[in-house]
């Protein structure tokens, strides 16, 4: 009887040992593929802060502006690996997961939006200049010149008020490494990032430093850490100019100065084809970066349905 018991004791000890050696080695495969996630990002914000350091980084300008939007789908592809990673697929995921990752993507889709109006206002500011433009030559200058108005920023009252909540409830679940807290503390790192961006993009499509002030603000102190360096560099930038785009600028510039030629009775063809070519530029500009987002906002949708439909079949 003795003999059975220490058997018995030294089965049970092994099957302790073997199930904590397993436990272990999925708490370092956890943390490992949350690594590989957070250094995704700081690469890519790395690589973001080398082109906001060079000496032509003054103000703001539209391939900049891209270059931070284009920091989105590299996080989102960023975070669908993870979640491969890690064996943790839609069908697995818990209730409040789900409830998160909708309100992420939801967020994210209100963001898009907002920045399609802003290109679309500016758009159109373009095309008025471009009508204004026409009319120097074929007809009297004076009716050009009040055609000719400056671009103007969107009205404030347009910005949508966003606020990050994910910072709080990252910090209970620091040292519970499981599936459900690694896919939550990567999906604070993707929101944190989002907002932030979208502060920047903002302000630049605004002409209002307000948005990035008040994102940065929001922004939660573990994304804080990840864009320190970039952030201090990029917040003088904006402040200083307000967020007003390098392109526009220039195009105001060349609007005053074609505006003044025509009014003291100068040739202005050198003015007028300058204006032309700085408003083609900038139509192709706000065509890509809305063709970004377009983009980011189809494949968000996309990943959205794919997870209600997967509720659906469930249900049935």
């Amino acid at each position: 009887m003795v003999l059975l018991l220490q058997k018995i004791d030294k089965l049970y000890s092994k099957l302790e040992n073997y199930h904590h050696h397993n436990h272990n080695h999925q708490s370092q495969a956890l943390s490992s593929s949350l690594e590989a996630f957070q250094t995704l990002v700081s690469s890519s914000l790395n690589r973001l802060f080398s082109s906001s350091k060079s000496a032509e980084f003054e103000v703001p300008s539209f391939p900049w502006i891209q270059q931070c939007f284009e920091l989105i789908p590299i996080i989102n592809n960023g975070f669908a690996k993870l979640v491969v990673a890690i064996d943790y697929p839609m069908t697995k995921w818990e209730a409040d997961s789900v409830e998160e990752y909708l309100q992420y993507t939801l967020k994210l889709l209100e963001l898009c939006n907002s920045i399609t109006c802003s290109l679309s206002h500016l758009g159109k500011e373009r095309m008025s200049l471009s009508h204004g433009l026409s009319l120097v030559e074929s007809t009297s200058p004076s009716l050009a010149v009040e055609r000719l108005r400056q671009i103007q920023v969107q009205p404030k009252s347009l910005i949508k008020d966003f606020r990050f909540q994910g910072n709080e409830e990252h910090g209970k679940e620091r040292f519970s490494i499981t599936k459900r807290s690694v896919f939550h503390q990567a999906l604070v790192v993707m929101e944190g990032m989002v907002y932030w961006v979208y502060g920047i993009l903002m302000t630049c499509l605004v002409g209002d430093s307000k948005p990035y002030l008040e994102m940065r603000k929001s922004g939660g102190r573990l994304v804080s850490s990840l864009i320190s360096g970039l952030d201090l560099s990029v917040g003088e930038v904006i402040v200083e100019n307000k967020g007003m785009l390098k392109e526009v600028i220039e195009i105001n510039d060349s609007v005053a100065a074609l505006v003044s030629a025509i009014g003291i009775g100068q040739k202005s063809k050198a003015e007028a084809n300058e204006l032309q070519r700085r408003l083609e530029v900038f139509e192709r500009l706000v065509e890509d970066l809305g063709k970004e987002v377009d983009c980011v906002f189809n494949n968000v949708l996309a990943g959205r349905n794919q997870l209600l439909n997967g509720f659906q079949h469930q249900k049935q």
